[in-house]
């Protein structure tokens, strides 16, 4: 953290500013140009643009982890492992002062928060699971193919739009309404919303299976990235 904003005026506020130059964008588009009549609409695109910023942000960083690194890994014994794990981490860090300042607007406008609220730590810890089970994964491969990262790149543009940050699901035609059931970030930023923003408790068995998933998909990624981590000085 200190690292990326040394010598920045505003420093740690561009955790803030960023997220809200989006949301400004889409709003303006959104609900003056081409109006999605959603109620609320600042604070629903606000919710996705949030858990999607800490994702997109948070996976490329993490892809280049290893190989932007290069003095750590060459340095022996340095535990390569914790580099995905502080890109994920930062990105976490961001995210929870965006969400407090959410948070905050909302015991403005709505003058109190559902009992929902205690079940966000879930929510997060998925999304924490999620993100750092591909990070290991595409870390490991960006060692050997370095266009994992731009690949990575790519996608992060691509998933901004087939993921509902900014639009409902329900207006997906029904022949996608697969695609997106199994897109994680899609179910996430539903579950986000259900607790902050209408007060009632995500969806806990859909939750609990993703969070299965990407533990056993953590593992994997893991033990992939230990597996290859003993030649990561030399290909570096």
């Amino acid at each position: 953290m200190k690292v990326r904003y040394r010598r920045s005026v505003l420093g740690i506020l561009w955790s803030l500013l960023n997220p809200l130059a989006y949301l400004v964008v889409l709003v303006f588009v959104f609900q003056s140009v081409a109006p999605l009549n959603i109620p609320n609409y600042p604070l629903f695109t606000f919710m996705g643009v949030l858990a999607w910023g800490w994702f997109s942000s948070a996976l490329p960083a993490a892809t280049n982890s290893i190989t932007g690194n290069r003095e750590l890994i060459r340095q022996p014994g340095f535990p390569s492992a914790i580099l995905p794990l502080v890109s994920v981490s930062s990105g976490l860090v961001h995210f929870s002062i965006a969400m407090a300042l959410l948070i905050v607007a909302l015991l403005v406008v709505q003058h109190g928060l559902s009992v929902a609220i205690i079940a966000l730590p879930l929510v997060v810890s998925v999304q924490f699971l999620v993100t750092l089970s591909i990070a290991y994964i595409t870390a490991t491969i960006q060692v050997r193919f370095r266009d994992t990262a731009h690949l990575v790149g790519a996608l992060m543009l691509l998933g901004f739009f087939i993921t509902p940050v900014f639009y409902r699901p329900g207006v997906i035609p029904t022949r996608y309404q697969l695609f997106y059931s199994v897109n994680p970030m899609a179910q996430l930023i539903a579950a986000y919303r259900d607790i902050v923003l209408d007060g009632r408790w995500p969806n806990f068995s859909a939750l609990l299976a993703l969070g299965a998933v990407s533990a056993g998909a953590l593992w994997l990624g893991h033990r992939l990235f230990t597996r290859a981590s003993v030649s990561f000085a030399e290909e570096v």
